[in-house]
């Protein structure tokens, strides 16, 4: 096939989903495995069949709707789906239809070819993921036309099949030529069979050759050609099974081949193609899965099943497309490859879980996305650093680390040389790294080229002068150059330079808020000093006492950088005692921890105004005799508990004003939940958790 038949094939596949009529009515199904019509206004009707231009009706179900035939298990309503569809295709060629609705009536359905903006964006995306994967196989075939590249060829061409076919049924409306779906399953199963005969053959002999791999692979293309045969001309009950079955255990076969490589004769390709291998053949047994579990006349397990099947196709013509670029920079393609795996996960994560276990369509998705997501972050750099253990630092990482080596450094100086033997190990990949108690005032290669030993700058005074020494760069593959001397020089002078700029940020910030807290004791506590003394009752004296004490509190907070948390612990204890005996009540306090720290500026001044006022409505609000407050941190969560013997009721029915409001947003800004709850007979108790609080800004 050349680049011009191919580009003709993909022009013509456009022309007949653009001439092809199509059923433009808003059709959806319920989980009963009815047809619904969406009507103008709530209830929507059920479609009980369709009427063609000369009268000959015929029942349409939820299977209308299932666009794949390839991923139905089930032969009769695989048989069931494309029969209506090629009836359906049929009338709609013929002429106007008319939808029989419960109620009897005829409805006129509106039928008019798509147009090529009917054929929606999914259809061009998957025709230009089609096309970029078949010419970049061409390049690869044409390029160096061996055995393995004739191979991964097949492979590829097969996805291009498939992702054909996925084009042409992810195009909105209802109407295809009729046998377009008989085909479908024949030749998309035919696909996956050559694309798995392929891998065992590859597996067998790339990247070396395996005894009896030939034999293997012979009588792995036979069985898969005999199958394909049996699919296509309908020989073969429980096709979707052996199908399913065949493509797995040749997977199988391949991570095998790879195993038993890697451990005889080890070669990096050979590792990297078992990992791979083994990531395509378990989404393929969960999706294989998932499918089976299914009912597909559930219109929302079909909808999700069509999603899966079409996510799994993507999945793998992106991995094949990254494959002959494992070599070079293709971060983008990589990451575009496990999301898509990813995105299979789940929603075949999500299937089982409705069909099997019978959850919620909301917690099945929630437990899929969650599952899934820790598959992510797990796989990710296990296989990935296979894919680029040789690349190169790119400048933007290198920044990247260098801003978040001068945070860590700023914060805690000692670990300048830990920070740095990761960056240098990123940087240049050496064979051993080690830190050493000497000093150097430069970077500089020794050993004729073996060591590169690096200055750990002292960013703090009384640090011990260190060196961290790299051996062979690149695993041993390159020695080290007088450039590499000259980029870590750089290096440290550029990370010298970030943590300058942050200590300077951070003395701006201080001074700035000296400045604010004095502005506010000369101006604003002046005037209130002065009101006070002209109060022209005693409670307006003693609530202006209050505010000048607060004032007081709020100002030593601003002007100190930080706070010792047992400090702090102690003014919020005196505070508190002060108040609570000024109103005739009692207090209880238990403050425990595992460790104390400093208290960032925003820390302290969340938690001061959330004791505040939580004691303020227990006091004013809820009228109590005793406040209980137990507040404890250990492993690095902190647990507060405010508890009263007040009035105060049902706080589900409170309305959050600006009191209630600043404390839950004050703790939300720590990265914490609050909650509020009646407590016994009597008062309430109100429990704020913040986990991560060590730390935290």
């Amino acid at each position: 096939m050349t680049w011009e038949s191919f580009a003709a094939d993909s022009s013509a596949n456009a022309r007949i989903g653009q001439a092809v009529p199509a059923l433009d009515e808003a059709l959806y199904g319920d989980d009963s495995g009815v047809l619904m019509l969406e009507g103008p206004s709530p209830p929507s009707q059920a479609v009980r069949s369709l009427v063609d231009g000369s009268g000959n009706a015929f029942a349409l179900n939820t299977l209308a709707l299932h666009r794949s035939p390839r991923w139905l298990v089930d032969d009769h309503q695989r048989a069931q789906q494309a029969s209506q569809h090629d009836r359906l295709g049929a009338a709609l060629a013929a002429g106007p239809v008319q939808l029989v609705v419960d109620d009897g009536r005829h409805i006129t359905a509106q039928v008019r070819p798509r147009g090529s903006s009917g054929l929606g964006a999914m259809f061009w995306l998957a025709s230009a993921l089609a096309m970029l994967l078949y010419l970049v196989t061409m390049v690869v075939v044409l390029a160096l036309p061996n055995r393995r590249n004739v191979l991964y060829a097949v492979m590829a061409l097969a996805q291009v099949g498939n992702l054909s076919f996925l084009a042409a049924e992810v195009i909105p409306g209802l109407g295809w030529p009729v046998g377009f779906m008989r085909w479908d399953h024949g030749l998309r199963s035919g696909f996956d069979l050559a694309a798995a005969a392929a891998l065992v053959h590859v597996t067998g002999m790339h990247p070396r050759q395996l005894p009896g791999g030939r034999l293997r692979a012979l009588a792995v293309w036979l069985l898969t050609a005999a199958l394909a045969l049996a699919v296509a001309c309908e020989w073969l009950p429980h096709s979707w099974w052996w199908v399913q079955g065949t493509v797995l255990a040749a997977g199988t076969v391949a991570i095998a081949q790879l195993r038993h490589m890697q451990s005889v004769l080890p070669h990096p390709r050979a590792a990297l193609l078992w990992r791979l291998c083994l990531v395509v053949v378990g989404t393929q047994l969960l999706l294989t899965l998932s499918m089976a579990a299914l009912n597909p006349q559930f219109a929302n397990q079909s909808q999700a099943a069509t999603i899966g099947a079409a996510v799994w196709v993507v999945f793998a013509a992106s991995l094949l497309l990254m494959l002959p670029f494992l070599s070079r920079t293709q971060t983008l393609m990589r990451e575009f490859s496990l999301l898509a795996a990813v995105s299979t996960v789940a929603t075949s994560l999500d299937l089982l879980f409705v069909a099997v276990l019978s959850l919620s369509k909301f917690a099945s998705l929630t437990l899929a996305l969650f599952i899934s997501l820790g598959a992510y972050a797990g796989l990710r750099q296990w296989l990935l650093n296979r894919v680029m253990s040789h690349e190169r630092i790119t400048t933007e990482r290198l920044f990247e680390h260098l801003y978040r080596m001068a945070r860590e450094i700023q914060a805690r100086p000692q670990c300048a040389g830990e920070q740095l033997t990761q960056l240098l190990r990123e940087m240049f990949e050496p064979l051993a790294v080690r830190q050493l108690p000497r000093h150097s005032g430069r970077s500089r290669v020794v050993g004729d080229g073996v060591n590169l030993v690096v200055p750990v700058p002292a960013l703090a005074d009384g640090m011990t002068p260190s060196v961290v020494m790299l051996a062979f760069a690149q695993r041993g593959r390159r020695l080290f150059t007088n450039d590499d001397a000259r980029l870590a020089d750089q290096i440290l002078d550029q990370l010298t330079r970030a943590v300058a700029f942050d200590a300077a940020v951070e003395r701006g910030r201080s001074e700035e808020r000296m400045r604010i807290a004095q502005d506010l004791h000369d101006d604003i506590g002046a005037r209130l000093l002065t009101l006070m003394y002209q109060a022209p009752t005693r409670e307006m004296e003693d609530y202006l006492r209050h505010t000048l004490k607060d004032l007081k509190t709020l100002t030593r907070g601003l002007a100190a950088p930080s706070h010792r948390l047992s400090h702090a612990v102690a003014e919020w204890k005196a505070d508190i005692s002060q108040r609570l005996a000024a109103a005739d009540c009692e207090l209880g306090w238990s403050f425990t921890c595992d460790r104390d720290f400093e208290l960032s500026v925003v820390q302290w001044s969340a938690l001061t105004r959330v004791l505040r006022e939580l004691v303020s409505n227990a006091i004013a609000h809820a009228k109590a005799t005793h406040v209980a407050i137990d507040a404890s941190l250990e492993h690095d969560v902190l647990t507060l508990s405010v508890i009263d013997n007040g009035c105060g009721r049902n706080p589900q029915g409170w309305s959050h004003g600006l009191g209630l409001g600043g404390v839950r947003k004050r703790v939300r800004q720590l990265g914490g939940d609050v909650e509020w709850r009646e407590h016994g007979s009597e008062g309430i108790a109100c429990r704020v958790v913040i986990p991560h609080f060590v730390g935290a800004n």
